[in-house]
């Protein structure tokens, strides 16, 4: 996971960290790291803390770049960063700070069902659920596609599948950006790109993506909790992909574009990984308008897979998915660049803000926010590892004072795929598993080892900052009883 830091990191307070402006010449703002002591050992053992200070000589960008505390080693900016950069000012958009898998993301999905009620089925829905849900490297869905209803995937994105039959209205509410961000111009996207999403609309994937089935096991908010219709031993279902091949191959794409622009603006970067170009350039819209087909891509897949899943469990119960209360509580992206208004010294300001490995966490009364959420704040969606737990939470005011309404999206990584699959095996993670209740199925064994729960951090620990920090608040934990990897 690279060399450890030895940089200077000065102490805020007990969850806030700086990285000083002149560590580097160069740097327009500080590095704010959010994180404890506890977490500070691992974050320093990686170069993400480098990548902090190396996103700060972007030009335009504001405030500070930041880091969460699931942050780790990635492509040009830190898994788990956040930066904002002034659109009037020449601020720039860089494919590394929004990633490879354009809006991977999380939904969340309530059901009526308790724990007790259903415990003998878990075997039988866990079983259904990895049968009838297309998971693992280039896995190729029942949804096909042709090239046309593609290009509509990428302009209405969730919206298509509803139209399709796959959801209804109320999912869409519940999906940040409506699931459907606007602006989004096919035209933009490579031969190539279309062609490796031809097949995959419907599918999981591969790696850290999952499908599980979760019980909740902690309520820390009873009066939201009860808004949401939620209560601890309930069971509730969690959605985790991306953009699949296509994101992949859009964000590939345009860091081969993008290189001509960094001569072409005079811009100055310490590492190539930072390819850039002002938003407001004709380079930097074409990405803007490519990532967006990416992202309506990876919404209207969680939704087709949210379809398939609610399927399944019909197919197990045989009820409707509203009888058994199937509600998606909310889908939030975690890699994506977004145009927004925030507060910059007193003054509304129109920024490009990118979140790599970061949930939006916007506060109540956001116009962006359904009715329903207006007053309590943006629903957050943190899964942990497979061992371990996953939260919801809920944006709030402070995240929009410091972090351009921004906070976590998940545990982070502390060991390379490369590594665990060398410190763990397979069949004895699924037996220390199933010893605490949890089945797991995956198509295949090395998934298994590189997701492995001691290769990330405890999300319990990471949560805990962001709450104490107070960028997003706990209303409930989930533990894992079922898991699908890809």
């Amino acid at each position: 996971m690279g060399k450890p830091w030895q940089g200077t990191l000065e102490k805020i307070d007990d969850f806030h960290w700086r990285i000083p402006k002149d560590y580097k010449p160069g740097m327009r703002v500080p590095g704010i790291i959010y994180a404890d002591e506890k977490l500070l050992k691992d974050i320093r053992n990686d170069e993400s803390l480098e990548q902090v200070a190396n996103v700060a000589f972007l030009p335009g960008i504001v405030n500070y770049s930041l880091g969460m505390p699931d942050i780790h080693w990635g492509y040009g900016f830190p898994i788990g960063g956040v930066a904002a950069t002034d659109i009037e000012e020449g601020g720039v958009v860089s494919p590394g700070g929004v990633g490879f898998d354009i809006n991977c993301g999380i939904r969340l999905v309530r059901t009526n069902f308790s724990f007790e009620e259903i415990k003998d089925k878990i075997q039988d829905l866990v079983t259904a659920l990895f049968q009838d849900v297309p998971s693992g490297v280039g896995s190729k869905g029942e949804i096909r596609v042709s090239a046309k209803e593609e290009r509509q995937i990428l302009i209405k994105g969730s919206r298509w599948a509803v139209e399709n039959g796959y959801g209804s209205e109320e999912d869409l509410v519940h999906t940040e950006e409506n699931g459907e961000m606007q602006g989004a111009d096919p035209d933009t996207v490579s031969d190539r790109a279309f062609e490796r999403g031809k097949a995959q609309s419907g599918t999981l994937g591969s790696g850290n993506h999952f499908m599980e089935v979760q019980v909740i096991d902690e309520i820390f908010d009873a009066d939201v909790s009860q808004r949401l219709n939620l209560f601890v031993g309930q069971v509730t279902l969690m959605i985790h992909s991306g953009s699949r091949g296509f994101g992949y191959q859009v964000c590939d794409d345009y860091i081969k574009k993008l290189m001509s622009a960094l001569n072409k603006y005079n811009i100055n970067i310490p590492d190539r990984q930072l390819v850039c170009a002002p938003v407001n350039s004709p380079e930097g819209k074409m990405y803007l308008s490519a990532m967006k087909c990416a992202a309506n891509y990876a919404w209207a897949n969680r939704q087709c897979l949210m379809y398939l899943a609610r399927r399944v469990f019909e197919k197990v119960f045989s009820k409707s998915f509203q009888a058994m209360g199937m509600n998606l509580i909310y889908d939030v992206a975690h890699n994506i660049a977004k145009i927004e208004k925030h507060k910059v010294n007193g003054k509304e300001k129109l920024l490009c803000v990118h979140r790599k490995g970061a949930t939006r966490a916007f506060g109540p009364g956001n116009p962006a926010l359904p009715a329903e959420y207006k007053d309590i704040g943006q629903p957050v969606i943190i899964p942990g590892d497979m061992g371990r737990n996953s939260f919801l939470l809920l944006g709030t005011q402070k995240a929009m004072d410091e972090t351009f309404g921004s906070t976590c999206h998940g545990a982070g990584r502390i060991k390379s795929r490369t590594q665990a699959t060398k410190d763990y095996s397979a069949g004895e993670l699924i037996k220390e598993l199933k010893s605490k209740g949890i089945i797991v199925m995956a198509s295949s064994r090395g998934t298994i080892t590189e997701e492995a729960p001691g290769a990330y951090k405890d999300v319990n620990d990471v949560v805990n900052v962001v709450h104490e920090a107070g960028i997003a608040r706990k209303v409930c934990r989930m533990r894992p009883v079922g898991v699908i990897k890809g």
